[in-house]
């Protein structure tokens, strides 16, 4: 994912690997952990405890470790943790359809929210109580959501209002509702509080200072992906591969600015950490990076303009929420106090799939890497090998999954785990001669399928989650239909008349036009196909 950029990866050479593969590795050691799951769990997933690394040896000083001392005190350390009791990122305020009802999950529970016929925005449990069906299949009449199954109705607090099937001198039964969840609307995100026995914390709405200081804008996306929040998380925090993975998607990313980078930690609290980081080489740590429970990440930077001694500031937020496992959604939200004279030129959609762009460059080795956590069954420190050059953050965020891990539906931690029920559904991104031929025309998905369903594809990852994005693709399918069609009725005018000075018009108007509709569908291709990576430079 693009950072706020100027970052880069210290790739090991063979040498550096060779000296990693010490014959005289440090004794192995089964820390006890007290996590409240940790034995049992281990055994029935068998998952083994992981190793220690002690910096004993010369070559290793380049690796993230612990010592004996420190691995056996961290997997003690354990706090109060409720992941329903948590506000969780919903949707994009401006993106909620007025139209429809909209299906949403956090983790493994579904919800469906709407707005109803004040405006109001209205969250609840995604399922009838009369034979459970989903209530984001149905529609809203008159600001009332209705179940299509058989046409039941609910409003404000999940009351149910309208049952066809009763007859005329009935009473609704008291138990026909649906559980209502809290959600608010702060600073255009709607949140959701997952807890419905507690009530909601107020306190724990997230807060970001940058966006309410006067002329900050902001450029905000929402994505879906296919793999777990915790992966997304972690390659968001992973400054390092953003030269390599994302090298000349814009003008920032460029693989020979891959360098070593260096971090320090100023903050560890129970509900994440944060921390000053830059390039090593510039012996200067100008980005500020803070991790908050549950799925909170920002990346902050402030700039004196020398000229005037006016504080300009820049941040990329990221709200990363779990919708399943091996599914996440994402609301990317990148903002600044001076914003660039460039980007005016540039309609928003185009930004929008750029960051589309970015992310399908991430997602193939990033859905194997949830793919693999779910097979080899251990922790993250066996399995990573952290460079202190890079991957600093990422060892942090795993170490404070230990901590909080057992109050969640599953986790991965740097010393302790705890897989899901069901397995991750994985999905890569297309590649072969069939895909790039179908990822290349407008078809969403497919060849000659406009609107087939295809989790893999931009425009249901992207653009049926952005009003804007859809909005744009309406627009240049008219213009397409609409140019092609004036295309052919001028050339069959051209056929038609015998000035050699009209045909010549007509046959460049013609022409115009056909070369408005190939730039339609262009536009249209941008929203509704997958970027294919290129894997190998010729």
């Amino acid at each position: 994912m693009a950072f706020i950029n100027h970052t880069s990866l210290l790739s090991p050479t063979p040498k550096l690997l060779f000296s990693l593969t010490s014959p005289n590795p440090s004794p192995l050691i089964k820390p006890f952990l007290t996590h409240k799951r940790s034995l049992s769990l281990h055994t029935k997933y068998g998952a083994t405890t992981p190793s220690v690394v002690e910096e004993e040896e010369e070559g290793n000083n380049v690796l993230l470790s612990s010592t004996r001392e420190e691995e056996r005190r961290e997997s003690r350390i354990l706090v109060d943790y409720d992941w329903t009791e948590e506000w969780y990122p919903l949707y994009l305020t401006k993106d909620v359809p007025d139209d429809a009802p909209l299906g949403l999950t956090v983790y493994h529970k579904q919800l469906v929210l709407y707005r109803d016929g004040s405006g109001e925005l209205r969250c609840y449990e995604d399922r009838c109580p009369h034979r459970l069906a989903k209530l984001s299949e149905g529609q809203l009449i008159d600001g009332r959501l209705e179940c299509l199954y058989h046409g039941w109705q609910f409003e404000g607090e999940g009351q149910c209002v309208k049952i066809p099937q009763l007859p005329a001198n009935a009473k609704i039964p008291k138990a026909a509702c649906l559980k209502p969840y809290e959600i608010r609307d702060s600073q255009g995100v709607i949140w959701v509080w997952m807890s419905q026995k507690t009530p909601p914390n107020l306190n724990k709405i997230p807060w970001f200072e940058n966006f309410a200081r006067p002329g900050f804008t902001d450029i905000s996306t929402i994505h879906e992906l296919p793999y777990d929040h915790s992966i997304l998380l972690e390659n968001l925090m992973d400054p390092a591969h953003v030269p390599i993975s994302h090298d000349r998607t814009d003008w920032t990313a460029k693989r020979e600015d891959a360098q070593p980078l260096s971090f320090e930690v100023t903050e560890r609290t129970d509900r994440g950490f944060a921390g000053w980081w830059g390039r090593a080489r510039d012996n200067s740590s100008p980005n500020f990076l803070r991790f908050e429970a549950p799925c909170v990440l920002q990346n902050n930077r402030e700039i004196v303009d020398e000229k005037t001694g006016v504080t300009n500031y820049f941040t990329g937020l990221f709200l990363c929420r779990p919708s399943g496992q091996g599914k996440s959604m994402l609301i990317v939200r990148f903002g600044n106090t001076r914003g660039s004279p460039l980007i005016k030129l540039f309609p928003k959609w185009y930004f929008h799939q750029n960051a589309c762009k970015v992310f399908e460059q991430d997602m193939g080795f990033l859905s194997s890497q949830n793919e693999i956590l779910m097979k080899e069954k251990v922790p993250t420190k066996e399995l990573y090998l952290n460079l202190k050059s890079s991957d600093t953050w990422v060892v942090e965020y795993r170490k404070w999954m230990d901590k909080v891990g057992h109050g969640m539906p599953y986790h991965f931690g740097h010393g302790t785990i705890w897989l899901p029920q069901e397995p991750a559904v994985v999905e890569h991104a297309p590649a072969g001669l069939v895909a790039g031929i179908s990822a290349s025309s407008p078809a969403k998905g497919g060849i000659g399928t406009m609107h087939a369903p295809n989790f893999s594809n931009r425009y249901f990852r992207h653009v049926i989650h952005c009003k804007g994005c859809r909005t744009v693709v309406k627009a240049f399918e008219a213009w397409k239909k609409g140019l092609s069609a004036v295309a052919v009725a001028l050339t069959a005018l051209a056929i038609l008349v015998s000035g050699r000075q009209w045909k010549t018009i007509l046959l460049v108007s013609a022409a115009l036009c056909s070369g408005g509709a190939y730039a339609c569908s262009k536009a249209i291709a941008m929203n509704t196909t997958n970027f294919i990576r290129t894997h190998r430079r010729l």
